[in-house]
């Protein structure tokens, strides 16, 4: 990958040197309106008026090009100049799309659904939703169509994604020009300042505010990284233009696909001790005695069911409920499981039952880890109704 200027200069780089010849051979060449004729030698070559030598562009596998057709093509006619250069024009976007280079190319104009970008001879096109967050968030206050307007001019950094001279498809993409600038400097577990983009149903596509005070990429908070409670719609938490903090959970580099979190950047009010999660005003007790000197607590509604199934998985020898508390409020009145954040004490682990406002302490005698007991928690929990 590389980043490589607009203009004429680009064709030029496919031109390398033989290192196996004793002496090397130089191709140079310019164009503009008027014909052109072209002398080749060991040494160099002579550019002079007249007539436009076609040349193609091939690329070799070790990234050198070469000229083909200087030997069965003496000149091109001044209609014929056009079409080959739009041809080579053409094999210039398949190598960029190939290489993966960013090329540097001017917004000519735009249309309903994104910017003309011009590539030498050709008019590419950049569909808005390919656009880099920058710009939207640079000046949220403005339109797509008036963003599209103020850029006609300028230069943008784009990555050639499609180029399909028979369609005549020539498809560009900021998004992915940014991802290869910016994607090496992001790593899983960073937190960022960033801010909401668009809202689905799924979750919220959120851009990372950079210490440059841009924003250049943009990850998915999915609906289960918004927040610690039960999220029924997305929307009722988070809105376009939001400003929020998020920390980055994964990176697929292959698909240039960020995922997000916003509930990781909060302790996690399931993985707490009971003490925890029980408020100083409400009450932790243990219920009456039995003959025997061991608390009675009646297990939340569907619990004993889970326990049940529990102490039919390997290396879970036995369970007890050890305390129980209220809380003032209730955050839902379904039965939840929590795995405690509690130290394992020996073979002990801590599991925390909540429905209402009661709240219940689960004593573990166990071989397993807690990925091991997470993981018989999720076969438990789809055996049971």
């Amino acid at each position: 990958m590389g980043i490589v200027s607009g203009g004429n200069g680009f064709l030029s780089q496919f031109f390398t040197s033989d290192s196996a010849a004793s002496t090397h051979q130089f191709c140079c060449f310019s164009v503009n309106s008027s014909p052109l004729h072209m002398n080749f030698s060991r040494s160099g070559c002579l550019v002079k008026r007249g007539s436009l030598l076609s040349p193609r562009v091939s690329v070799s596998t070790t990234g050198n090009a070469k000229i083909d057709g200087v030997d069965d093509q003496l000149s091109l006619s001044p209609d014929e100049i056009k079409p080959a250069r739009k041809s080579a024009d053409w094999k210039a976007a398949r190598t960029y799309s190939e290489r993966g280079l960013i090329f540097e190319g001017k917004v000519e104009g735009f249309n309903g659904g994104g910017l003309l970008i011009r590539f030498y001879s050709l008019v590419g096109f950049l569909p808005f939703p390919q656009m880099s967050p920058y710009h939207s968030c640079k000046e949220p206050q403005k339109t797509i169509q008036e963003i599209a307007r103020d850029l006609t001019g300028s230069v943008l950094s784009v990555k050639v994604i499609q180029a399909d001279e028979d369609r005549r498809r020539l498809i560009f993409s900021e998004k992915e020009a940014s991802w290869l600038k910016f994607s090496n400097k992001i790593n899983v577990g960073d937190t960022y300042q960033a801010k909401v983009g668009s809202v689905e149903d799924y979750g919220a596509f959120v851009h990372l505010r950079f210490p440059d005070g841009s924003y250049h990429l943009t990850g998915l908070v999915h609906v289960s990284e918004v927040s610690w409670d039960l999220v029924h719609d997305v929307r009722d938490i988070l809105t376009e233009g939001d400003d929020v903090r998020v920390k980055i959970i994964n990176i697929d580099r292959e698909k240039s696909r960020i995922t997000l979190s916003i509930k990781q950047l909060e302790e996690d009010p399931l993985l707490e001790t009971l003490d925890k999660v029980i408020h100083k005003d409400a009450s932790v007790h243990t219920n009456s005695l039995d003959s025997n000197g061991s608390s009675i607590i009646e297990p939340l509604p569907g619990l004993e069911t889970i326990i049940e199934e529990l102490l039919q998985e390997d290396g879970i020898y036995d369970i007890i409920i050890s305390r129980q508390g209220f809380e003032k409020r209730v955050v839902s009145q379904d039965l939840q499981l929590w795995l405690s954040n509690a130290p394992a004490t020996g073979d002990q682990f801590t599991l925390l039952a909540r429905a209402g406002r009661q709240v219940q302490e689960i004593q573990l005698t166990t071989s397993l880890d807690q990925e091991g007991i997470k993981r018989a928690l999720q076969r438990v929990l789809e055996r049971v109704p």
